[in-house]
């Protein structure tokens, strides 16, 4: 069966080097999507009502759509959503500290950082800013790649039994970035940096990144090592997936929807809990000519796959899995479902996922946590109760999930893209 996308490997590196932050996820998506003809709209201003490619980008989310092959105003949507955000350790409101001689950036976990992974790394700043000029505030994308922060592992010589420590994430997550007894003022750097004043940068949202590359690794590259592949791993699939439709229209209209703050519990004006998917369909549906009812049927027959990464059997801690589904890295797409609603997968959307991949020539995995473990969730079980659509969790696998630093396997970046592909252009 001939390849619908162009999802590779290395594409997946290259893009998740791109985009330290979420802001530089939207970024990056972004150029891509103007790059094959997309129109960037603003929440402000009327939108057109002929056919067309088109996003928005709210702050560290994106939604893109084109309603180029549809012409009935309550045409279903066919949704791929995501998340823009991973863990990691991010910027203090005051950052300037010193210790014992040291110079220090204040900084605290966001969301479930699996803290220990981020010792001894060499650590960039990425976000964003909100810089005053006269009478108006403008917003400028930061990102430094020099390794200017460390946070240090206590030495083996100093833990008690010499097992490791137990982090505090108020005091051991402090980072590094000079010796002596006058802290430097961190902000007054990030300004020069971006070429302002100091006293110009009024707000800021920075958060640190692994300097390490992705890279394709393994005997016979058959895996791929990367930060923030939880979940970069979708925005470049879904991304990858949504160019694809474009080209190959169905009467569904296909949807990208990437969320920010999904590891803090999407409550934002961005995350999954807003209003941004909702009024972002509605609109649609109301550019071309339609009206509320036409809005609400459209709903109706819709249908969201909601992507995040999945666990794959962890070969040093099997036990740590459910026996009777073991879940392959490079063994394709992963449907998750949980029975307590962690996920929102039902047998309708189990159905439509598993036509998808067949449609597409990839195998699909199952996925069921343990019922002894608590269950992480996804933005699916928030997206089905905020729209009302049929929603179906999915996702690829993974090791090390939360880590700084993960791993999927090679063949999964394209298998995935290629099932949300087909995903977005049903045949009904």
């Amino acid at each position: 069966m001939p390849q619908l996308t162009d999802a590779t490997a290395t594409g997946l590196c290259s893009f998740v080097d791109a985009s330290p932050s979420p802001f530089h996820v939207c970024e990056t998506v972004a150029a891509e999507l103007t790059a094959a003809g997309f129109v960037r709209l603003r929440e402000t201003q009327g939108w057109p009502s002929a056919p067309g490619r088109y996003f928005l980008v709210r702050g560290g989310s994106l939604v893109a759509w084109s309603t180029e092959a549809s012409g009935r105003e309550a045409a279903p949507f066919r949704i791929v959503g995501g998340h823009t955000d991973s863990p990691n350790l991010r910027v203090k409101q005051h950052p300037d500290l010193d210790s014992a001689g040291w110079q220090l950036v204040g900084l605290e976990p966001y969301g479930g950082a699996w803290l220990n992974s981020w010792l001894d790394r060499d650590l960039g700043i990425s976000g964003r800013l909100s810089i005053r000029d006269g009478n108006t505030l403008q917003e400028k994308l930061i990102r430094v790649d020099r390794p200017i922060l460390r946070v240090p592992q206590l030495a083996i010589h100093l833990s008690e039994d010499r097992k490791g420590v137990q982090l505090d994430p108020q005091r051991h997550v402090n980072a590094i970035w000079g010796v002596g007894s006058s802290p430097r003022r961190f902000l007054g750097f990030l300004a020069e940096e971006v070429g302002v004043d100091p006293g110009a940068v009024l707000g800021w949202e920075l958060m640190t990144h692994d300097l390490a590359p992705s890279a394709v690794v393994g005997l016979h590259d058959e895996l791929v090592s990367a930060p923030r592949l939880d979940n970069q791993g979708t925005c470049y699939a879904g991304s990858r997936a949504l160019l694809a439709a474009v080209e190959n229209p169905a009467e569904a209209i296909p949807v990208l929807a990437l969320f920010d703050h999904e590891e803090v519990g999407s409550m934002s004006d961005r995350g999954a809990f807003s209003d941004l998917l909702n009024s972002v369909l509605e609109r649609i549906v109301l550019a071309r000519g339609g009206g509320r009812e036409d809005f609400l049927r459209a709903m109706a027959g819709s249908v969201c796959a909601s992507g995040d990464m999945a666990h794959a059997t962890h070969p040093n801690y099997p036990d740590r899995h459910e026996p009777a589904h073991r879940i392959e890295i490079n063994g394709g797409p992963v449907l998750k479902v949980n029975q307590n609603l962690r996920y929102a997968t039902d047998a309708a959307g189990a159905g439509a996922f598993a036509l998808a991949c067949d449609q597409a020539g990839v195998p699909l995995q199952r996925y069921v946590h343990r019922a002894d473990l608590p269950c992480g969730s996804t933005i699916g079980p928030i997206t089905a109760s905020r729209t009302g659509l049929s929603t179906v969790d999915v996702g690829a696998a993974q090791l090390a999930m939360h880590s700084a630093r993960e791993l999927m396997g090679a063949a999964d970046v394209t298998a995935y893209a290629e099932a949300l592909a087909a995903f977005l252009t049903p045949a009904y």
